[in-house]
């Protein structure tokens, strides 16, 4: 139940990060309410699977799953780059989240 708690954790992590864009500065009420709702979410599942998950692996992984999202979801939508090396850079960072799956402790 861990791991499904910290896939959702960086899900919502996702949803923030992209939202701070959407928020502009939270200066757009709506926009900033998701976006601070995700933040909670998203930390509070974080919490839950360091309950059982060793901290470093959750927090990496947490990250890790925001980081990769929030560069495609850049690309796809606010048209950032996507050189060749940037992508082999997000390919490095899900080795490393797949690679702390795979040897990442409890549950």
């Amino acid at each position: 139940m861990a791991w499904l708690y910290l896939v959702l954790a960086g899900l919502f992590e996702i949803g923030w990060a992209i939202g701070l864009k959407y928020s502009e500065g939270f200066s757009r009420l709506w926009p900033g309410v998701a976006t601070v709702a995700a933040m909670a979410v998203s930390v509070v599942l974080l919490a839950l699977a360091a309950k059982t998950l060793p901290i470093g692996t959750a927090y990496a992984v947490w990250t890790g799953i925001g980081a990769i999202g929030a560069v495609i979801l850049g690309i796809v939508l606010f048209g950032d780059p996507a050189t060749p090396l940037r992508l082999a850079c997000v390919g490095l960072i899900l080795l490393g989240v797949v690679g702390l799956k795979l040897v990442g402790g409890a549950s």
